[in-house]
């Protein structure tokens, strides 16, 4: 016969599964890390173990103990069946944004949840970090593990996530993207890959309202980053001590909205029923590898639960119209706008060296209000528009002789083939001037204003 001797036995060695639909017109191999088949159905089960295991080792959780955390939900589920097969009670803290279904299968398993308010500083007594230390230091023979600070959590990952990735990819795996909460996922995973090939790029995914990404790019703490976000298990106000910038090469943020939509299409379009979070990690792997990824690379993204725990929120039509994450009426796609181009001049784009004056001669000739900039390579590296030359020029008429590159904004944003026009037009602002798409043929084509205006009104 073969058995496990309990359900902590079965955690890992979870699959990779390809995907094929939402990653049309992007180079390169894509496969998912689908986290959902632990037994928590999430990937926090690999770190509740390994927490509980190291403290027991320590000598810090003794028999008949009280494990008591602060958790989105799925650090609690694993820690729970833990607790089930080693004999622990459990007491979990929770911020009110995270979902029923996660409450309400915490208690299934035994658990007590406490529910704290959101909107709160980290050190607030309201806060669920702060109410799970109180209880710590009150009840007796009880164990904090603090998911956050706690570095069996990346140790877990480095000991089997990362191990994993690379057997199933044959070593191939060129890139790894993965959302980053308290950090341990992708650190750990990153850490172990580039040990083994310094040339693995890690891509962390963040969202708005955390500060993360301007961290890494700038090293500044920036309060003014932090503001509510719906998405749950990604993205911090804090510093967790198992972020490890070092092993993460890049940051993409990833809105609610676009995150939602994006699990709902995995769901539809590749039968992987997943967590909100995973949405974001698609989503803002996929904004990386349009630009980024060639022919014989190798992305691999880890999904890290399952789509139960969001039956109420983002696989329910009613709450995402209510937060205007779904709209009533239909709206056609940025493959439907490119097929209605079809026959129309070919993308003008500018190499960085270009003169100012060519720029403008182009902008004259095809009438046209803006132009991606690409370097030698064919990558897009900033753009130009006819604006800015114009209030360039009152200024200092002598720019008409200096590259382009030298007055270049940032370059135009890539988005998907099966963005929504109403998407579309949410990303065009000031900021954005016009956004790049690549067709399935890897052809890239400028979507601007006026177009959203043309086929928002035929």
């Amino acid at each position: 016969m073969h058995y496990y001797e309990s359900i902590i036995e079965t955690i890992g060695n979870t699959p990779l599964v390809k995907l094929n639909k939402v990653t049309k017109g992007i180079p390169g191999t894509i496969l998912a890390k689908v986290e959902y088949f632990n037994p928590g159905n999430s990937v926090k089960d690999r770190i509740a173990i390994r927490m509980i295991e190291d403290a027991e080792a320590a000598g810090i959780l003794k028999p008949g103990g009280t494990i008591i955390e602060g958790t989105s939900g799925n650090t609690g589920m694993g820690l729970a069946l833990a607790a089930v097969a080693k004999g622990y009670k459990c007491i979990f803290t929770m911020a009110d944004k995270q979902s029923q279904e996660k409450i309400d299968i915490l208690r299934a398993v035994g658990a007590e949840v406490v529910v704290c308010p959101t909107n709160v500083e980290p050190d607030d007594p309201r806060s669920y970090y702060s109410v799970a230390k109180k209880l710590n230091q009150d009840i007796p023979n009880s164990f904090y593990p603090n998911q956050y600070d706690n570095l069996s959590n990346t140790q877990a990952h480095y000991d089997t996530t990362g191990p994993e990735i690379w057997t199933q990819t044959g070593g191939e795996i060129t890139h790894f993207a993965a959302g980053v909460g308290t950090g341990g996922t992708i650190c750990g995973t990153a850490r172990f890959l580039k040990e083994k090939n310094s040339g693995v790029v890690s891509v962390g995914i963040d969202t708005y309202g955390s500060v993360f990404k301007k961290y890494k790019e700038t090293g500044e703490f920036d309060s003014n980053e932090i503001y509510p976000y719906l998405t749950e298990g990604i993205g911090e106000d804090i510093l967790p001590k198992n972020v490890d910038f070092s092993v993460i090469d890049h940051f993409i943020k990833v809105t609610d909205k676009d995150a939602a939509i994006m699990a709902r299409r995995l769901a539809r379009e590749e039968g992987l029923f997943v967590g909100w979070s995973c949405g974001s990690a698609v989503f803002g792997a996929l904004e990386y590898a349009r630009q980024h990824l060639k022919e014989d690379d190798v992305m691999v993204i880890l999904l890290p639960d399952h789509g139960t725990r969001y039956l109420a929120k983002i696989y329910n039509d009613n709450w995402m119209k209510d937060h205007g994450f779904l709209e009533t009426r239909s709206f056609a796609t940025a493959r439907d706008l490119i097929r209605l181009r079809y026959g129309k001049s070919p993308l003008v784009t500018l190499q960085e060296q270009a003169k100012v004056n060519e720029a403008i001669r182009l902008l004259n000739r095809d009438g046209i209000s803006q132009i991606p900039v690409v370097d030698e390579t064919g990558h897009f590296t900033g753009s130009i528009t006819e604006s800015t030359i114009l209030s360039l020029l009152i200024e200092s008429p002598e720019i008409r002789d200096v590259p382009v590159k030298e007055i270049m904004e940032r370059p135009f944003r890539f988005v998907g083939i099966g963005d929504t026009l109403d998407t579309l037009a949410s990303l065009i602002d000031r900021e954005n001037k016009a956004l790049l798409v690549r067709d399935e043929t890897n052809a890239v084509h400028i979507i601007t204003q006026a177009d959203l205006l043309l086929a928002m009104t035929n």
